[in-house]
């Protein structure tokens, strides 16, 4: 493809998403294509010849389009606002126009330098101290991983130079809470402590970890010989977005010398409005957080931060120095292939940069501000329904629900509740996420898409009454 036909095709592509973001209000919100029915309509082998642009281009409508399921609708309330704002698309679309290779600062410094001032601009926006670095990962799953590498290496005074943990004398433990994000308990397994050295910390009424029993736990398992090495708290779980106690859990750690990761993946956002700061208080104390400006905060996925407060240890644990990747400027400066997993990197700072220069602070925050407002007005008008409840404090944009007719038995609202979450997904006119909470089915009303206002979430609680009845 030459310059000139990537200038015709990327204006018909970039007209193309706009138009289906203009669209996209009169779209089902969720796909209903039948498992292995794209395959089935796709051909099965490689086209020889080249085909022209506008036959793939018309594929995506008659193909493509009917499998996917609109996060970006405004009556998408499921899992976590997956928002791609159009500014930050720009960024994205650029980062692949340049083509980038991040192996090291000489293999591309803007690449680098950018990097370094988003995760500093964030930093600054999130009212965290310059303590903090930063870089950008993927997910945050990724975070976590790293996190406990870190936590894991310095608790063995760096194994990972000697026999690993399988030189050490006594397990490694990680606690969290049952609450956690399930790529906390995936990380522990890679980073090699194993399933039974993972230990789950109580919860209080309102599904936080009880820092009491966080130090029973630690206290018991020092007495048995065994070696606590890290916690990892949450700032917005995944199901109910639960805050953990942050301040009193960091003076734990600092007590027994434990590495605190905080995860604050969907919440983190939020913390660019002070009057929500209150939510991570203590988190000074912390040895490393993430959270994903590609969710609330409206990044292209993906976009992970991920800081630490020691970035030489961080280094020294992910370092890898190969002679074909040495330069003058080692020393002088970041070589982001020491800060994670992967030696290359995307230019990925693009879509921060783009989206905060192009919605600025204010704007960003006046966003999250409706979305927070939205949250409690519809809350109000669950409390005072009939057979409505919410069982978990509304602190951010997530609300969780139930609806328990009286006559029936715990089994039975658990299948009730599934039937009328069914009702509305398959309907296309919004979509919700069930979830165990209890051991019973419930109900993640998370809102926050990027055009959703109050008249979505109004029509959306239409449809619960309606589904219920």
């Amino acid at each position: 493809m030459t310059p000139d036909e990537f200038r015709r095709y990327g204006y018909a592509l970039v007209d193309y998403i706009a138009g289906y973001r203009a669209g996209i209000a009169d779209l089902p919100v969720w796909s209903t294509i039948q498992p292995g029915e794209l395959r089935a309509a796709l051909p099965s082998a490689p086209p020889t010849e080249a085909e022209p642009f506008a036959a793939l281009l018309a594929d995506l409508d008659r193909l493509i389009a009917p499998g996917l399921s609109h996060v970006q609708h405004p009556r998408f309330f499921g899992y976590f606002p997956a928002n791609a704002h159009l500014a930050s698309v720009l960024g994205d679309l650029l980062s692949s126009g340049w083509g980038q290779l991040g192996l090291n600062w000489a293999s591309s410094p803007a690449l680098t330098e950018l990097e370094e001032l988003m995760t500093d601009w964030m930093r600054q926006m999130l009212g965290l101290s310059a303590a903090w670095r930063g870089v950008i990962q993927d997910t945050a799953s990724t975070s976590t991983l790293v996190a406990l590498l870190c936590a894991r290496e310095r608790a063995s005074g760096h194994s990972q130079v000697r026999g690993g943990l399988q030189a050490e004398p006594a397990p490694l433990l990680v606690y969290t809470s049952s609450q956690s994000h399930s790529s906390v308990e995936k990380a522990a397994l890679l980073a090699g402590f194993g399933r039974e050295n993972v230990r789950l910390v109580d919860l209080d009424a309102n599904y936080a970890m009880r820092p009491d029993h966080l130090a029973q736990l630690i206290a018991a398992d020092l007495e048995a010989g065994r070696r606590p090495c890290a916690v990892v708290a949450t700032v917005g779980t995944t199901a109910t977005t639960a805050i953990d106690p942050i301040s009193d859990i960091a003076t734990i750690c600092a007590e027994y010398g434990l590495w605190l990761h905080v995860d604050t993946a969907l919440a983190g956002s939020a913390m660019i409005l002070p009057e929500c700061r209150w939510m991570w208080q203590g988190v000074e104390g912390a040895d490393s957080i993430v959270l994903n400006p590609h969710k609330w905060l409206g990044a292209v996925f993906d976009c992970s931060l991920f800081y630490v407060r020691d970035s030489d240890h961080l280094v020294r644990v992910m370092s890898t120095n190969p002679s074909y990747l040495r330069t003058a400027a080692d020393g002088q400066v970041t070589n982001y292939r020491d800060w994670g997993l992967p030696l290359g990197r995307r230019f990925r700072a693009l879509k921060l940069w783009f989206l905060i220069r192009l919605e600025g602070v204010a704007g960003l925050q006046a966003r999250l501000r409706r979305d927070l407002e939205n949250a409690q007005w519809l809350a109000s008008q669950i409390e005072t329904a009939t057979d409505w409840h919410i069982l978990a404090p509304v602190h951010l944009q997530t609300i969780c629900v139930r609806h328990t007719p009286p006559s029936l038995s715990a089994a039975e609202v658990d299948q009730h509740t599934l039937r009328w979450v069914d009702q509305i997904n398959t309907s296309g006119a919004a979509f919700v996420t069930p979830a165990m909470l209890d051991g019973h089915w419930m109900v993640r009303i998370s809102i926050g898409a990027l055009t959703t206002e109050r008249e979505d979430v109004a029509a959306l609680w239409s449809l619960m009454r309606e589904a219920v009845a």
